[in-house]
């Protein structure tokens, strides 16, 4: 049953996770009439309800954990912690929603309408929502038309599931292990990816013991080996079997458990035997899922939209945004693409031209790297140098139980300017920012070197990383 007014916009905004809600607030505050479509019930998307912050204050609970259990070797002690469950799960839905609840606030503030529900295009100028009663997103049995003059294209991403994997509640993706429905004592990650870390660290601190298989021969594709070998070093007690070059082929759900058998270079000889499945095989875009074609939206047999570097689609008064657009699929990138959409859409003159997008693993230790890395310069047989400063140097990191992490930047033979970076070791993440200027800014190995870091902070690895390309670091051995 359709409800019959239908809304009109000037700009549509369809998906309200970290680009959908920042592209339909730029258009509001650009003076266009916006209407917002989400899914969800709440603001934020998969990134801010099931995504990144709710494993962010999962994750920091488990920092915390670890490092007051590494104590002891310094002469505090504390007894073995009580974990309940449902009040560490109440903690990070309070978290999502003092966020959702911001979000719905400034909305609100900027007269931007909210729809509930799911959108598929009828025509390259309407969109018909199936609606939802709100945050159960119970179908209501209605639709709502909305005409628009101009669309953002924000519809994001999917988990993707294993076809091979039965039909269990012991099974699940992020979003299901976000939940905490059990502390397993036995758990299987499937996918060595960064969201699969991520969780396999939470279980962990909270007394799982973890196996992950991965069909790659490493872990954490991105980063360079040299910053991984130190994650893996550190993680080693997290970890029962790491079994690379390896894949899942079979898995039986047994009352005793899940049975799950492997092939390849690191596969047990017989099933293993889990109480709990994370599939974390990676996600796909939502393209094929939202009825683009009947726009008139070109979509890729991937379910990706291709845009040109307005963020616009074939479709002129068609913009599209974030996951769906390709990799990396990251909220940060969204948010600068929502940016320029919403402004080309005002008439403004506005191009998405970044230079380098940060990825961060928020693991313990956490690993954020940028630009290049030094394994793809050589595969390109680009002349570059790697200067690596290493924290066992860095007073700040010995006096935080930290020396075992790394900073390492990457310039240019010719022209000395910084084209990558990449750290290993607690609060990267909150570091990478420094090399993203830098390689954005065009800065040379001096213009970092002859800043003047704070002393004792791990930044000031970045600047001593550059002083070690110029060979004038004085907290390391003199070079040869």
């Amino acid at each position: 049953m359709s409800t019959s007014t239908p809304l009109e916009c000037d700009m549509l905004v369809l998906g309200a996770g970290p680009g959908g809600y920042s592209a339909a607030f730029r258009s509001a505050d650009l003076g266009m009439k916006t209407i917002l479509v989400e899914r969800y019930g709440t603001l934020g998307g998969v990134c801010l309800n099931v995504g990144c912050i709710p494993s962010k204050a999962l994750l920091h609970v488990a920092s915390v954990m670890e490092e007051v259990a590494s104590f002891e070797d310094l002469g505090v002690e504390y007894d073995e912690p009580n974990i309940d469950v449902s009040r560490l799960l109440a903690h990070k839905n309070k978290v999502v929603g003092k966020l959702t609840g911001g979000l719905a606030a400034m909305a609100q503030m900027r007269k931007v309408t909210v729809v509930r529900g799911s959108g598929r295009f009828a025509d390259a100028h309407t969109l018909s929502v199936a609606l939802t009663t709100g945050p159960g997103q119970a179908a209501t049995g209605e639709t709502q038309q909305i005409r628009f003059k101009q669309c953002i294209i924000a519809a994001g991403s999917s988990a993707v599931h294993l076809p091979f994997l039965p039909e269990d509640a012991r099974i699940v993706d992020s979003t299901g292990a976000l939940e905490l429905r059990q502390v397993p004592k036995k758990m299987l990650v499937i996918g060595g990816g960064i969201i699969g870390l991520e969780m396999a660290t939470v279980y962990s601190a909270l007394g799982a013991r973890v196996d992950v298989v991965e069909m790659q021969d490493t872990l954490m594709q991105g980063p360079d080996r040299d910053l991984v070998r130190v994650w893996e070093k550190q993680n080693k007690h997290r970890f029962d079997r790491i079994m690379t070059g390896t894949r899942t082929t079979a898995v039986h759900a047994r009352d005793d458990g899940l049975h799950v058998s492997f092939e390849g270079k690191k596969a047990p000889a017989e099933p293993q035997r889990y109480d709990l499945i994370l599939q974390s095989a990676g996600r796909k875009p939502n393209g094929l899922a939202i009825g683009a074609d009947q726009a008139g939206v070109t979509v890729s047999e991937q379910g990706f939209i291709s845009v040109d570097a307005h963020m616009r689609t074939n479709v002129p008064h068609i913009f599209a945004i974030g996951d769906i657009v390709g990799q990396p699929m990251l909220a940060h990138k969204a948010v600068h693409e929502a940016h320029v959409a919403a402004e080309v859409a005002a008439g403004h003159d506005r191009r998405f031209d970044a230079s380098v997008i940060p990825s961060v693993a928020y693991t313990h230790p956490e690993v954020a790297w940028v630009g290049m890395t030094e394994t793809q310069a050589k595969a390109e047989g680009r002349a570059v140098s790697a200067a690596k400063f290493p924290w066992a140097a860095s007073g700040r990191a010995i006096a935080n139980g930290a020396d075992y992490g790394m900073t390492k930047l990457i310039f240019d033979e010719t022209t000395h300017q910084c084209i990558g970076g990449a750290m290993v070791g607690p609060s990267a993440g909150d570091m990478i920012g420094e090399v993203v200027l830098a390689i954005e800014m065009g800065a040379k190995a001096q213009d970092i070197g002859r800043s003047i870091h704070p002393h004792p902070t791990l930044g000031e690895s970045i600047g001593m990383a550059a002083e070690v390309f110029e060979g004038v670091c004085t907290d390391l051995p003199a070079a040869r």
